[in-house]
């Protein structure tokens, strides 16, 4: 296996981590915005209103969007599976 394959079988693999974890990120932070503005226009400084919502809105993305993440890592991985002769 030369260098430069090793180097683009880690690129691919970062960008699929990054394609499966996108959506959970995305979710939590506007999630997180959200909650942290409400906060300062009610001034209400409890944790658990932070973390609860955010947690409760990365279900609800795994939830929903859980059959495609995996079908992505899924087809990374026939990929991987399949080229392994060819290394």
């Amino acid at each position: 296996m030369e260098g430069d394959f090793s180097l683009f079988l880690m690129a691919e693999m970062l960008e699929v981590a990054a394609w499966i974890a996108a959506p959970v990120l995305a979710g939590s932070l506007l999630v997180g915005l959200l909650i942290s503005i409400f906060q300062v226009v009610t001034q209400i400084q409890e944790m658990t209103l932070t973390f609860v919502p955010k947690l409760i809105a990365a279900v609800i993305i795994l939830i929903v969007m859980g059959h495609w993440m995996l079908s992505l890592w899924k087809n990374f991985a026939i990929e991987l599976i399949s080229n392994i002769p060819n290394m």
